[in-house]
């Protein structure tokens, strides 16, 4: 049992052993298929607490790993320092400048709550409840980035606690290799306690979903393969297939069904997104139809993703391009009339303004995709294991010419293979990456990947 009395007199947040109360309820995320138990928990309560502990691991040569929200959780964590950030959750705007500093642990829907008051929002994820800085650390592919491109493009600054304890900030100014690998990087280079991010002018756009019922899906889905590659850049789509179980908290309309949801975007006129949208809406007969001008504020809704901590099991891949032979080979595998072990199967596609880097650069990965394919299973933990992989092993691997050779970080599955980790980058930025993070953690404090073994 690691010795905390000493700890506990330098943190204001919870400090937390095996067989204390909230030890559970603290290591608790919103995955909630894996059970954590590491030798200490830090409920970091302030920039410093994150310092104290980081210092803490090192003495004790314990890993360290990071929770906000635990949208990202693959595996349990059984050993070392979990730092747990939500209640680092602050929000503050500045309008005049259009930047939001936000805290370690805050989710979206705080931070666009905070954005609409003044008319402006945030390069957001799909979901409101994800973890906004564990978003933007793997790039961030959200519902607009066709308009804007990359969450972590936004990022202007981050205050970081390195491995030796030091709380430093990284920007184009300073520390500008530790903020290259932080846009896009990860994990593995320190501990995120706040970042300053650029919000833009958004007070509403014309967005939502268009529903077609099963028999549908199929001429729906091949007019959207059609519509992505002549619609203007910035009109972000993405289609899923969705097995939606006969479950109470399943709304009535779309309980016990099997369904196409076609998400849309544009931040432009809403004549303009009308008249954009018209392709999709008369593709086939639509079941329901929730796509019009709402506030940007409301962004979560064209996704629809869950807003309540649940067991899952998720796996993406990025892809080199969609066409109908694509669309053929899905529906084989995914199609209504397939018996298929997965809740979602989605889509996205992507346009131009993801190819652009910034000026200075990142180590976003991703960057040359021309869509993502994610498979998302909910329904029955106990496929996780024995039943799961297997059949998305099988599924990616007949869509394998679609499949782009490089991946992104934030749709990884957990990175079971030095492979699968290295893939998350190209090979000149993996490689760069890597060297940056043993420049500030050349002992391995920060517990992240798989890594070769040294010689």
């Amino acid at each position: 049992m690691v010795d905390v009395a000493a700890l506990r007199t330098r943190v204001t947040g919870p400090v937390l052993i095996p067989g204390d109360d909230n030890y559970s309820e603290e290591s608790k995320g919103f995955i909630l298929n894996f059970s954590h138990t590491p030798d200490v928990i830090v409920g970091a309560a302030s920039a410093q607490d994150v310092v104290e502990a980081v210092r803490f691991a090192a003495e004790n040569v314990l890993p360290v790993r990071i929770q906000a929200t635990g949208h990202g959780a693959h595996a349990n964590i059984t050993d070392g320092v979990l730092i747990t950030t939500k209640r680092l959750d602050t929000v503050e705007i500045d309008a005049s400048t259009r930047l939001a500093t936000i805290g370690a642990g805050v989710t979206w829907a705080k931070v666009i709550a905070a954005a609409a008051e003044y008319g402006l929002a945030p390069i957001t994820g799909s979901g409101a409840t994800v973890g906004a800085i564990g978003f933007l650390l793997g790039g961030g592919m959200g519902p607009l980035i066709n308009s804007y491109g990359l969450g972590s493009d936004r990022v202007r600054e981050f205050e970081v606690v390195l491995a030796n304890g030091d709380l430093v900030r990284a920007s184009g100014d300073d520390h500008p290799d530790l903020f290259w690998a932080l846009r896009g990087g990860k994990g593995g280079l320190g501990v995120v306690t706040a970042a300053r991010i650029e919000l833009v002018e958004l007070p509403a756009l014309y967005g939502g979903s268009l529903l077609f019922d099963a028999e549908n899906i199929e001429p729906a889905l091949r007019a959207w393969a059609r519509y992505v590659d002549t619609v203007e850049p910035s009109v972000t789509t993405s289609v899923a297939i969705m097995r939606l179980p006969d479950l109470p908290f399943i709304p009535e309309p779309i309980r016990g069904r099997t369904l196409l949801s076609v998400r849309f975007a544009y931040t432009g006129e809403a004549d303009t997104g009308e008249r954009l949208a018209a392709p999709l809406r008369a593709a086939a007969p639509v079941y329901l139809d929730d796509l019009g001008v709402m506030p940007a504020s409301a962004i979560a809704k064209i996704h629809g993703d869950p807003t309540e901590p649940g067991v899952g099991w998720a796996e993406g891949r990025m892809l080199s391009g969609i066409d109908q032979d694509f669309v053929t080979t899905l529906l084989g595998s995914a199609g209504s009339d397939r018996q298929f072990p997965f809740t979602v199967v989605e889509v996205r596609a992507f346009g131009s303004a993801l190819a652009t880097d910034v000026s200075i650069g990142s180590a976003a990965g991703g960057r040359e995709s021309k869509g993502a394919l994610n498979v998302v299973a909910v329904p029955d933990p106990e496929l996780f294991a024995a039943v799961i992989p297997g059949a998305a092993s099988a599924f990616f691997g007949a869509l394998a010419p679609w499949i782009a050779p490089i991946n992104n970080v934030n749709f990884a599955s957990g990175f079971g293979s030095v492979a699968e980790y290295r893939g998350a980058w190209p090979p000149s930025v993996f490689d760069e990456l890597e060297a940056v993070k043993r420049r500030y953690d050349p002992s391995g404090v920060f517990a992240y990947g798989v890594h070769e073994p040294v010689a």
